[in-house]
């Protein structure tokens, strides 16, 4: 009989190959579309996608001992989290290629048990060590001559930020709620969000819908409403620190689906850099269970 450790670890490394897509269409979907609108478009897709399973879960479980406020409040918070962190994804991706914002958004690894001092964990030596390694990376990966980021690694980066905090949030606050119900939540949110924003800053039109439809479908019904509602499912088994190393392996399929569907390539000292996130990732997440 599979464990239910080992069933949350498989639920996020589909998660992982899901969101490693999820670039991809991101790329290709803004190609046609503005940023704050795909995500606006995309999570009121994911949002919409999870209608039939609430309504089904509502007939079948007893109420939940979460009131509406408490649940809107879980929800909002990651709601947030998740529009900062696709924000600057998003806008990020204007800028680099989807491999190497995928990369980069793989940081949060690092960045998700450090999150864990405030709540009172300690931070172990291999987290550090991690952190060193991939940050050497990152430096190889996307600094220039004048040991600068640029604008869209930065964002990327600053998108990584907030990941963390919301695998962190789910890992302290997501067994308080059902699942399905905080997903919905936070989709909503983060669709009203940008679609605010994108009336305001940008220049839409509904043909764009048109002309962009594969990567909304993929990115509304695949990336959120599948993988992100998934995420959320798993996290009420797994640790905020185990579940960040599996989902961080997004940034390996980010690579091989930007190789194969976009054409794009990498230097031997980008690839370099790659290969030391990658370790350091591994590396900030070994530890002795006890």
């Amino acid at each position: 009989m599979i464990s239910k450790t080992h069933r949350s670890n498989a639920v996020l490394l589909l998660v992982a190959i899901i969101w490693g897509g999820g670039f991809v269409a991101q790329r290709l979907g803004m190609e046609d579309m503005p940023p704050f609108f795909y995500n606006g478009v995309r999570f009121t897709l994911g949002s919409i996608s999870l209608l039939p399973i609430l309504r089904w879960r509502k007939k079948k479980k007893p109420p939940s001992p979460v009131s509406l406020k408490e649940a809107l409040v879980l929800g909002g918070v990651a709601g947030i989290l998740i529009f900062l962190g696709a924000t600057f994804q998003q806008v990020g991706l204007v800028y680099t290629p989807a491999g190497k914002a995928g990369f980069i958004t793989g940081l949060y690894v690092v960045i998700v048990p450090m999150l864990g001092i405030f709540s009172g964990d300690r931070v172990s030596r291999p987290t550090w060590m991690g952190a060193i390694l991939a940050v050497g990376g990152l430096y190889l990966l996307s600094v220039r001559g004048n040991l600068a980021l640029s604008l869209g690694d930065g964002l990327v980066l600053l998108g990584a930020f907030f990941w963390a905090g919301h695998v962190h949030f789910l890992g302290r606050y997501g067994k308080r709620i059902d699942p399905i119900r905080l997903s919905f939540y936070q989709f909503i949110l983060t669709a009203l969000l940008s679609f605010g924003v994108g009336f305001a800053l940008e220049e839409v039109t509904w043909n764009m819908l048109l002309a962009a439809w594969q990567p909304i479908i993929y990115g509304g019904i695949i990336s959120v409403g599948v993988a992100y509602t998934l995420q959320v499912v798993a996290q009420q088994e797994a640790k905020p620190a185990h579940a960040a190393i599996i989902l961080s392996l997004e940034a390996v399929f980010a690579v091989l689906g930007g190789w194969l569907i976009l054409g794009e390539s990498l230097s031997g000292r980008g690839i370099l850099g790659c290969c030391l996130m990658l370790v350091g990732m591994l590396v900030s997440q070994h530890k002795k269970e006890r």
